[in-house]
Parts: C-alpha cells; structure tokens; sequence
C-alpha cells in the first residue's frame, strides 16, 4: 500500500449507501426521522449484511485485507469483524471503512476499474455509489 491511513482519510471518497446522492442541507425532508429508523436493530441488520454481501462479492475478484494484515479471511471472518468493529479494508490502494453502527461504507482512493467493479456489485444489493461532496 503507496498511501497512509491518514493520507487515505483526507482524500475525497466515494460513499456505498442505501440513498442514491447526499442528502442536501436545506432539503425539506425528514432526514434524521429515517436514519433514525434504518438505525433500528432489525433494519440495520439487514444493511449491515448488504455490506458484508459487497465485501465478499469485491472479494472474488481483488484480494482484500483486514485492516492491511489478514489477506482474504473467511467469509464469516470478515461478516463478524464488519459486524462487530470499526474496520479497515484494504482493495490494493484503496481502503473502504466500515463501522459497525452506520448504514453506509466510505471507500477512499478507488482507482477508475475498483469503482467500475463495485458499482454493479453494490447495485446488486441495492445500494448506491457516490461521490462525496466535500
């Protein structure tokens, strides 16, 4: 890996959520209600396992590793971890976080083929891709 963790975290990213675009500060929805009730045990269950579905299907085709030591662990390694930690996984010079109480993952420094891979596979478990607006 060319770049720091630190460096990895001040770079744009890219966000893999259950929402197609960020929501804009002035929108006139209710925003904080519905994170609220995806927050909920049952419905954040059911995210979290749509995260653990990118990361394992993104691991058949790239090499991964837990927090940049463990390379390709067991499919029920990397449910628990994502399930129980604030995790670190390592796609060659990119990075995607994951925190065990969010309903979303940031990924960090995706090249143009990791963000043509993970698109579809994150379609595939209904869940979008975008670009930060920082």
């Amino acid at each position: 890996m060319k770049k720091t963790l630190e460096e990895m975290l001040e770079m744009p990213y890219w966000i893999i959520d259950i929402l197609p675009k960020q929501v804009p500060k002035d929108s006139p929805g209710q925003f904080f209600a519905v994170e609220e009730y995806f927050l909920k045990e049952k419905k954040l269950a059911d995210i979290k396992q749509k995260h653990i579905n990118v990361i394992l299907k993104l691991n058949c085709y790239r090499r991964i590793s837990l927090d940049g030591e463990e390379v390709n662990p067991s499919p029920e390694h990397v449910a628990e971890e994502v399930l129980t930690r604030y995790l670190c996984i390592f796609v060659d010079d990119s990075m995607i976080l994951s925190e065990p109480d969010d309903t979303h993952l940031t990924l960090y420094n995706p090249d143009e083929n990791l963000l043509k891979l993970i698109e579809p596979i994150a379609v595939s478990e209904g869940l979008f891709v975008w670009k930060s607006g920082i």
